[in-house]
């Protein structure tokens, strides 16, 4: 899964253990046997088999985006946090953002995030990309539905 992936289940799964224990079950197996499926597809003998895999996998990515209108994202991370028991400046920072969801915040990782959320600017520039994915990723969550409290977003 990617890591934006990651980050959209660990908030719209419910937040908590739940979403880590029912996020990479159901969401993973899906896109890994479509994929599976529709690399070795590429024959017309598999044409048959990999028609019913693509069109069950529209159906794991809309079930998170229909639900995530009613995730109070504010809320949910409030809620981790307080669980978590640290001081993470997560509404304004991606790095403190990520070791709230307990996903990789190392620069690696946030180059990747970066990939994935087609950042054309320097990634040798952490300061100036760490400022850009936290708009985004907050962006990408109010896109999903969820409802973003205006102290996490970015004028």
């Amino acid at each position: 899964m990617s890591l934006f992936g990651s980050i959209i289940s660990k908030i719209f799964g419910g937040g908590g253990a739940s979403a880590q224990a029912s996020a990479p079950h159901t969401p993973e197996t899906p896109t890994v046997s479509a994929s599976a499926t529709g690399s070795g597809g590429a024959g017309s003998g598999s044409s048959d088999a990999a028609a019913p895999s693509m069109a069950g996998a529209p159906s794991p990515t809309s079930a998170p985006t229909g639900s995530a209108a009613n995730v109070d994202v504010g809320q949910v991370l409030s809620d981790m946090a307080a669980k978590k028991g640290e001081n993470l400046n997560y509404k304004q920072s991606i790095v403190d953002l990520l070791k709230l969801l307990d996903l990789d915040s190392s620069l690696t990782a946030r180059k990747q995030l970066a990939d994935e959320l087609h950042y054309t600017g320097d990634k040798e520039d952490s300061a100036t990309m760490n400022v850009w994915l936290h708009k985004q990723v907050v962006q990408k969550l109010a896109d999903n539905g969820g409802k973003v409290p205006a102290d996490m977003q970015h004028a």
